[in-house]
Formats: C-alpha cells, sequence, structure tokens
C-alpha cells in the first residue's frame, strides 16, 4: 500500500527530561527580554524555579488561570501583554495555562477582535501577524498542549469551549520535565492521565492518522496503560510519572497533527456547559464512542473498513497488554481503569436527558468530530451520551 500523504508539525524544540526546567530561565532570555508568565492558580508549588527567573529580571508581569481561560481573561491579559511591550511568553502549568499563553501570544500583535479569529463563535480568520514566541512548560501530564497549535478556550457568553488556532500558535520550545507532576494530587493525575489516554488513542483512530502519528501513538498507548494508575496510587513513582508525560506529549504530537475525533467532540460543548473535569468527561464517554464507531464500521463492510477495524483491536491488544484482545476487551479494560479511578457518571456533573440534545447538537459542528473515524447520526451520539449520564 502507497503510504499517505501528509504534513507534521510540531514545537520548534523539544526538551525532556527530570531536571530539564531548569534551563528555563536561560531558554526564555535565548527569546525575549520582557516575558509575561503565566501560571496555575497555585505557581508556589513551583518557588525554585520561578525564582531562578525572576533572578533572570526578564519577566515583567504574571497572570494566573485558575481554571479553563475565558475569553474575558484572555482579551484583559492581551491588554496587559501590549502595555509592557512584551516579546515572549511563559506557560507554566497544566493546559489551561499553557492554552492561555499561546492566546495571549498570537493576540498581542493581532489586533483585530479577539472574535475575528475564533472558531465556532467567531470568523475563524487567520492570525496577520505571527504569535510571540511561547515556552510552554508543562507542570500536568494530559493535555499535550506545549505542541500543539491551538488554545482552548471558555467563551462565557455562549457556554462553549472554542479554539484560536495558527502554525505560529506552536510553542518555540516546550519543557518537559516529569519532576514537575510529582506533587499533583491522585485526582488531578487520573483527570489528566485520562485525558492523555484518550489523546493517544482518538489520533490512532482518526481519518486522518498517518504512519508518523501512529508510532507515537502505539507508544503512548502502552505508557499510559501500564504507568496511569500507578502514577495515581504511587506518585512519586518517577518512571510512572516519565511514562505520562510522555503519553501526553505523544498525544499531542499525534492531536495536532492528526485530528481527534467524537469524544472531544462531545468534551467542548460539555465543558462549556458544566464544571466537569476534562478527563473524565473523556474516560466516560471513550468506551461508548470506540464501541459506536466499530459498530458503524461494520455496517459498512469493506476492506478498508476491515483495515479501520483492525485498528480498534489493536488498541484493545495495546491497553490490555494480550494478543487475542478483541475491541470489546479493549473497552471493557477501559471501564474498569475507570471504575478503579473513580470516574463518576456525567449526570454527576449535571448533565440531564432533556439536555442531550442540544449537547449532541454543539458536538456534531465541532472540529473533532471531523476526526471521527465515521460520520456517526446524531441519534447514535444522543445514545453514547445518555449511556454516560
Amino acid at each position: 500500500m502507497v503510504a499517505p500523504t501528509f504534513e507534521f508539525a510540531t514545537a520548534g524544540r523539544i526538551v525532556f527530561g527530570v531536571g530539564c526546567a531548569r534551563k528555563l530561565a536561560e531558554i526564555v532570555a535565548s527569546l525575549g527580554t520582557r516575558a509575561l508568565l503565566v501560571t496555575g492558580a497555585r505557581p508556589q508549588r513551583f518557588g525554585a524555579l520561578l525564582g531562578s527567573l525572576q533572578t533572570a529580571g526578564n519577566v515583567v508581569d504574571s497572570v494566573a488561570i485558575g481554571g479553563e481561560p475565558t475569553l474575558t481573561q484572555i482579551e484583559q491579559a492581551v491588554e496587559r501583554a501590549r502595555s509592557l511591550a512584551c516579546d515572549v511568553v511563559v506557560g507554566l502549568g497544566g493546559g489551561s495555562p499553557i492554552d492561555a499563553a499561546k492566546a495571549i501570544a498570537a493576540l498581542v500583535p493581532n489586533r483585530q477582535p479577539s472574535r475575528t479569529y475564533l472558531e465556532v463563535i467567531g470568523l475563524a480568520r487567520p492570525l496577520e501577524h505571527p504569535a510571540l514566541p511561547v515556552v510552554a512548560v508543562p507542570t500536568t501530564a494530559g493535555t499535550g498542549s506545549e505542541v500543539t497549535r491551538n488554545a482552548v478556550i471558555k467563551a462565557e457568553l455562549e457556554q462553549v469551549k472554542v479554539s484560536l488556532r495558527h502554525a505560529s500558535m506552536l510553542p518555540r520550545v516546550a519543557l518537559v520535565d516529569p519532576e514537575l507532576t510529582v506533587s499533583l494530587p491522585r485526582e488531578v493525575t487520573a483527570d489528566c492521565g485520562l485525558d492523555a489516554l484518550t489523546q493517544v488513542i482518538e489520533p490512532f483512530v482518526s481519518r486522518l492518522a498517518n504512519p508518523m502519528t501512529d508510532g507515537f501513538c502505539r507508544e503512548g498507548i502502552v505508557r499510559a496503560a501500564r504507568s496511569l494508575v500507578r502514577a495515581c496510587s504511587h506518585g512519586d513513582d518517577l518512571q510512572a510519572r516519565s511514562d505520562m508525560a510522555l503519553a501526553s506529549l505523544f498525544g499531542g504530537l499525534a492531536l495536532a497533527n492528526a485530528k481527534l475525533g467524537a469524544v472531544h467532540g462531545f468534551a467542548g460543548p460539555l465543558g462549556g456547559m458544566f464544571e466537569a473535569p476534562h478527563g473524565a468527561i473523556c474516560a466516560r464517554l471513550l468506551p461508548g464512542v470506540m464501541e459506536a464507531n466499530a459498530d458503524a464500521i461494520r455496517r459498512v463492510g469493506g476492506s478498508a473498513q476491515q483495515e479501520l477495524l483492525g485498528r480498534f483491536t489493536e488498541v484493545a491488544r495495546l491497553v490490555t497488554g494480550r494478543a487475542d484482545a478483541t475491541i470489546e476487551d479493549g473497552t471493557a479494560w477501559i471501564r474498569e481503569v475507570c471504575a478503579a479511578l473513580g470516574v463518576r457518571g456525567l449526570g454527576a456533573y449535571g448533565l440531564t436527558s432533556d439536555v442531550v440534545p442540544t449537547v449532541v447538537e454543539k458536538a456534531a459542528a465541532s472540529s473533532s468530530m471531523q476526526g471521527n473515524p465515521v460520520a456517526l447520526p446524531q441519534e447514535v451520539l444522543a445514545q453514547i451520551l445518555t449511556a454516560a449520564l
């Protein structure tokens, strides 16, 4: 079979390893003289690292993002960065601060109203000017945001998560140090890890999967499967933490170049409408989406569909470690892991059956849904969502 045509783009430089975060001040200084630092709600967890940045003397302001970055927060931070003539942005934290850093860096030099560039609620026009350089330092292992070209932002008015996307938003440097994740609580480790697992499975079965992303996904699935529960129960296990940091990184590399699928198609509107952990949403929906996709592919039939079914079977064998595993074994394994980690039904976060049609309508229009291996009718999407209540 002739290899498919594809492109691959990622951060300008990826630095991985225990202790590599000590290079942060040096890297930031090489990219600019007036840095805006974007952190999570508790930056004091990384006092020594922040101290080295302050000693270097090129951080002129900081912004704390406590949860999903909102459009209002981003716009306020952009005005501050412009007024201080910032020329580099550092994102230190989970996916939310890193996404915020990328969005701020994109909008500082682009002065049209922010909705000009936003997908779904805006015009989705490309940036006129390249984004400022970003240094992304993840302190969780889940989103892979350190190597993606988009930022997810919560639009408060419309109650939906939307993306700001441009090639220049790929971080100039991704600095991935598993040691920064050791202090994460079990619940956060589980939430992020379930997101990482989903993000190495969905691109593998995506309609835009390619040989390069396949390698990242296979390696990421194996590492997440063997270390997710271990990282939750033994947070100081650096081997497990390294596996999850790599799974997250590989998921980011894959999704940025092969898209995601129906799980993340649902996660966007659900995250905008309800206060629910993103990874928990993904984990609760993943088995049902996998089963619905497999059923739809079986109904179509044909050699291409058999090859696609083989990918779902391979996922099952990778997560279970069994050469004879079936697709059903794989979804059962995911459900067992969710139960072990205490993942609750989506009804616990406020989702009710009467809201299902609204969520399905929003999900069907999402960009992630375009990567799903088959088109799922809205009645099937509704069944998946209802089963996850």
